[in-house]
């Protein structure tokens, strides 16, 4: 790929969707407009981080920013996460392989959903309790 271009990705997880774009720049992380570490607990923003740390001589170099809504705090963590890591495949063909073998779900995304709740029931497994006496 040229590195004039940027490159899109999106990644998902429960109900947190993330869409990310990555330029060429001075390795400037941006969150929903906030810089990285003004995003989040300290612990979301170290699930964010592990891609870039992961590509650290191609993430100096690019720009990346970040959208994501949905969901909860981990939930967008790990979206974020899975967006970063798809940009910088997308960009670093290289990377593919150094991603697969830290994490693979740094770029397979996690399919699980919550189970809907079953009519007349109050949870989704949950079953309502018979009394015989």
């Amino acid at each position: 790929m040229s590195k004039t271009t940027n490159n899109h990705a999106s990644g998902k997880r429960k109900r947190a969707i993330a869409r990310a774009t990555i330029k060429p720049g001075t390795g400037k992380v941006k969150v929903n407009n906030l810089s990285l570490e003004n995003y989040g607990s300290r612990i979301t923003q170290m699930k964010i981080q592990e891609p870039l740390l992961l590509s650290k001589p191609t993430s100096d170099k690019v720009d990346v920013f970040v959208r994501v809504n949905g969901g909860g705090a981990m939930g967008q963590a790990n979206a974020v996460r899975l967006a970063i890591a798809r940009a910088l495949v997308q960009h670093t063909a290289s990377l593919k392989q150094v991603f697969l073998d830290y994490d693979r779900h740094l770029l397979i995304a996690d399919v699980r959903r919550k189970e809907s709740c079953k009519p007349n029931d109050s949870k989704a497994r949950a079953k309502r309790q018979k009394s015989y006496r």
